[in-house]
């Protein structure tokens, strides 16, 4: 779906859509909980969805509701598994430990980037404590044996969801384990929303040591919180100068991209900015800082590792929508040129699409979004929100 966007204000209030990184760790305690739990999270995205369908091919039964999702939890673990994790790095991430820890033979299936995203150094420390993983075939992985208990080794300036994975399958292994982070932990927010998640199903982690072999504990129902990181999007938009107001943020979560409220101020001048905890927010950042003073994004190299080369779409859709903008190493220079529009290929990348919406609404000219459906990944009634709000922009299918 290619969509054009023809420039105006936004208008109005909006709620943003249930956290999907929350939503990930409330299904994967649910799963394996000493009860039924009721998760409230009345929007949904394929990335959610490709999470629960595999803890159900793990032996839970999940099943979509109108508030969100019911999980009774496994009580059979199957011998061997199929597990279909569509292009969510998060459902790999997280349930590759998993299915070690419960000793299944599973079968992992992957589509768009994902099948070349990096499983290393997970999948070196997994092979170390008892599992054997390959790769039958360039869209699937196989995880045979079982992870013992222990001390785990991971560096922590990879990919944050590895110890979530880690911390996960810790809790299901018999016995206590640690999780020893090397080095700097990246994206650490997110590992504190790990810890948070298990401490709603009853299991503490202190200093990433934890006693598994105990059911979580079912909470019976909990809710969802909204998501920062696409809240960012209609907060920036407020920035830019649409007469938006975003409501229900907890401004107290545990989600690291909150620090979106502090950082948006800050482009008023020309700051400095580091991506280390917040690699999820530097395309929107990065088109704001473009319509107004410019920015320095540093340590952003893990951006190129996401659902596109991040730090490449990212330049290369400042520069369609006739800005200016360089990424050298570590670095991604943005300069406050100001945007005027143009053709900006999406690249399968749901973050990359929806900056480009964003930015249509200080642009002069129309703006075209190339794969534009590659939203639903997290936000599938992004668009259909941006009309509600008074965007204005026609759809193309393919």
């Amino acid at each position: 779906m290619d969509i054009t966007i023809t420039p105006g204000t936004l208008r109005g209030r909006i709620t943003p859509i249930p956290s999907k990184s929350l939503a990930h760790r409330y299904l994967i305690c649910a799963a394996f909980a000493d009860g039924q739990t009721e998760i409230h999270c009345p929007q949904v995205n394929r990335d959610m969805d490709a999470t629960a369908r595999c803890l159900n091919a793990l032996g839970a039964d999940i099943r979509r509701t109108e508030k969100g999702y019911t999980v009774i939890p496994a009580r059979a673990i199957p011998h061997s598994a199929v597990l279909p994790c569509d292009d969510s790095g998060s459902t790999l991430r997280f349930l590759l430990p998993v299915a070690g820890a419960l000793g299944v033979d599973a079968t992992f299936q992957m589509t768009g980037r994902l099948p070349s995203r990096p499983l290393s150094p997970l999948w070196e420390e997994m092979e170390r404590m008892g599992c054997t993983l390959t790769r039958p075939t360039p869209d699937t992985l196989r995880c045979t044996g079982r992870l013992q208990p222990g001390r785990y080794e991971i560096r922590g300036d990879v990919s944050s969801q590895f110890i979530t994975g880690l911390l996960f399958a810790a809790a299901l292994i018999p016995g206590s384990s640690e999780i020893a982070v090397l080095g700097t932990l990246e994206s650490k927010p997110y590992v504190t929303m790990t810890q948070g998640a298990m401490a709603r199903f009853g299991l503490e982690t202190s200093q990433f040591s934890v006693v598994g072999g105990s059911p979580f504990r079912s909470p019976g129902s909990l809710t969802v919180e909204a998501d920062w990181s696409n809240a960012a999007f209609f907060l920036a938009a407020k920035a830019l100068g649409n007469d938006l107001e975003v409501e229900n943020l907890n401004p107290n979560s545990y989600q690291g991209d909150r620090a979106i409220q502090e950082l948006l101020p800050m482009l008023s001048e020309t700051p400095s900015i580091s991506g280390a905890d917040i690699p999820d927010l530097i395309p929107i950042l990065a088109v704001t800082a473009a319509a107004k003073q410019g920015a320095e994004f540093t340590n952003i190299a893990r951006l190129r590792l996401k659902e596109s080369d991040r730090v490449q779409s990212t330049v290369d859709m400042i520069t369609a929508l006739g800005g200016r903008a360089q990424a050298e190493g570590d670095t991604l220079r943005v300069f406050g040129t100001g945007l005027t529009g143009g053709t900006v290929d999406a690249r399968q990348d749901h973050r990359i699409a929806m900056s480009a919406a964003i930015a249509a609404t200080v642009c002069t000219a129309p703006v075209h979004i190339l794969g534009a459906e590659c939203v639903n990944k997290s936000y599938p009634q992004f668009f259909q929100e941006y009309s509600r709000l008074g965007g204005h922009y026609e759809q193309y299918i393919r």
